[in-house]
């Protein structure tokens, strides 16, 4: 997916956003950039891959080598950006997080119908989703009717961050409002980011979060405020049970609040449903912790950490490009503490169940040291759709789930028939389902989240959450 941070200030920037952008790491792991602008020296950039080392070694050059009072950085998992850009606008740097699901459709019909254009591509011949949404906005006259546009044509989702030629930064969020972004203060400049905790921790004060398709302009001055946004929205539920850092908040609801009143709800539900006989509750690290912490208080269990996951060499383990490889590096890094694994009958929640291969490789693992029974939880419903307007799971096809792959199993493709009735734990399909996928992982049981499990764990109106992932409506 991705994510950024911007400044505009009295002072130099550029280390507030080295860091800003850094507190953005756990959201993508390919490409990073940073852009700054000085009044004597204009602009100067920086891109790098990350696969393979963290954004703060490949950066650290940039504090004695970048400077200006305003500046932007962003955590990519597509395109290389930020991206310089020459046009009618002036000139400019560009950021964005999205995805643009009707690419050659737009290029048709406002670039190779009005005389062409040219665009670089990435390897596949793919066009950049930043080059993209620069050259719609570059239409227009003026980049408030830019982005609008943009915004209008695009079919998917669009975070926009431009750094613009005299210092001050436009931010845009998209239009349905399923990705965050905030406005935060100091003294001496204005900033804009994904995450709020990446300013307020460097002791800006946050300002607001911006509506949806609200496009605000920053200066060392002020925020002032160039398009109006609107109430609907369809914020991501997955960033929550997922994707969002546990010091994020989104709307002002905290990700570790919202994952801790998760697990309690599911602990609910099971407790309802008649409770199992367990010894522990586990969660897998790290973002299965706090819904499983959330589990433990409410049905009075154990909360231990059978395995610990070694760290200093190996942080990210779907670094690597080949499936082996990063189940490999999983598993190495799982150091097992025996006396909470042996004989025991063990509950591990997991953020959510999407492929299952290394949640396999953890079942297995435990089995090895000595567990009796292993039970998991996941804390989101089964994902049964790819989604359409973030880049969250890398998959070939929705079959590559494994809720999809077992209903193709059993039913083939009638079996899209009946995806309601499979992620129904009450229905003779749900339980089929959860019983295969029990036999395949050596789960003892396993259970989903509900859907109003989650959305009443976020504390907003469904109307207002995106659940495409796991109902399919938009």
């Amino acid at each position: 997916m991705g994510g950024f941070f911007g400044l505009s200030s009295k002072r130099d920037a550029v280390t507030d956003v080295f860091f800003g952008t850094d507190y953005h790491s756990h959201l993508g792991t390919r490409r990073a950039g940073m852009a700054s602008w000085d009044k004597e020296d204009g602009f100067t950039r920086d891109i790098h891959n990350i696969e393979n080392s963290p954004f703060r070694t490949k950066f650290d050059n940039v504090l004695t080598e970048m400077k200006g009072t305003s500046c932007i950085g962003v955590i990519s998992d597509t395109d290389p950006q930020p991206q310089l850009v020459r046009s009618s606008l002036g000139t400019y740097a560009i950021a964005t997080v999205g995805r643009i699901n009707n690419v050659e459709e737009i290029i048709e019909e406002y670039f190779h119908k009005r005389g062409g254009y040219h665009f670089d591509s990435l390897s596949g011949g793919k066009v950049t989703t930043t080059e993209l949404v620069s050259a719609l906005i570059d239409i227009k006259e003026d980049f408030v009717e830019g982005i609008k546009f943009a915004q209008e044509v695009i079919d998917g989702t669009a975070l926009i961050l431009i750094l613009k030629g005299n210092g001050n930064i436009v931010a845009a969020r998209d239009k349905c409002g399923r990705l965050p972004l905030a406005v935060g203060h100091d003294e001496e400049g204005y900033c804009a980011a994904f995450e709020t905790y990446s300013f307020t921790k460097l002791g800006y004060t946050k300002v607001r979060d911006l509506a949806p398709g609200e496009i605000v302009e920053l200066s060392p001055e002020k925020m002032t405020v160039l398009a109006e946004g609107h109430k609907c929205k369809k914020m991501c539920s997955f960033l929550w049970a997922y994707f969002g850092y546990p010091a994020s908040s989104y709307d002002g609801i905290n990700v570790e609040v919202m994952r801790v009143k998760n697990g309690e709800i599911m602990a609910d539900n099971d407790i309802k449903a008649g409770q199992i006989s367990l010894d522990s509750v586990s969660g897998v690290p790290d973002s299965g912790t706090p819904h499983a912490i959330g589990y433990a208080n409410e049905s009075k269990l154990p909360f231990t950490r059978p395995f610990i996951k070694y760290t200093p060499t190996w942080p990210r383990s779907f670094m690597p490009s080949s499936q082996a490889q990063r189940a490999r590096i999983a598993k190495m890094k799982q150091i097992p503490v025996h006396e909470f694994i042996e004989d025991k009958k063990m509950l591990l929640v997991d953020d959510s169940i999407v492929r299952g291969n290394q949640l396999q490789e953890t079942v297995e693992f435990l089995y090895e040291n000595g567990a009796n029974e292993v039970h998991m939880r996941s804390a989101c419903p089964p994902v049964m759709y790819a989604c359409k307007f973030l880049n969250f799971a890398r998959a070939s096809s929705e079959y590559d789930y494994i809720a999809r792959k077992i209903i193709y199993e059993l039913e083939g493709k009638e079996g899209e028939k009946y995806i309601n009735e499979y992620s129904d734990p009450k229905t003779e399909r749900g339980k089929k389902l959860r019983q295969r996928i029990c036999d395949k992982f050596g789960f003892a049981s396993l259970e989903y989240q509900t859907l109003e499990g989650i959305v009443k764990a976020i504390g907003l109106d469904e109307e207002n959450l995106c659940t495409y992932c796991f109902t399919g409506k938009e």
